[in-house]
């Protein structure tokens, strides 16, 4: 919150999907890991064209930290992705 209020909108960016991407890194491995123990399968909850948006979406980003720099194209790939995803999230 101090690096937002100071105008230091990189830091706060990076804290928090720094913050995000431990969130997410950590808990569906441990859930994963839960499931072995628990009965009954791990459904993720996604269809054949949402798990492939997935790929594209984890490939994309992938592509876009890798170099340490993003541009205006990248960030319309991901808006692109977004968009198809609502879109079809809405109307399958």
């Amino acid at each position: 919150m101090r690096a937002a209020l100071r105008d230091r909108i990189q830091t706060s960016l990076n804290l928090a999907l720094g913050s995000a991407m431990a969130s997410i890194g950590l808990t569906i491995p441990a859930i994963a890991l839960a499931s072995i123990w628990l009965p009954g399968t791990l459904v993720l909850g996604l269809g054949s064209t949402h798990l492939v948006l997935l790929a594209l979406t984890v490939v994309t980003g992938v592509l876009t930290v890798v170099p340490g720099r993003a541009t205006p194209l990248q960030g319309g790939v991901h808006l692109a992705l977004l968009a198809s995803f609502i879109f079809l999230a809405v109307n399958p």
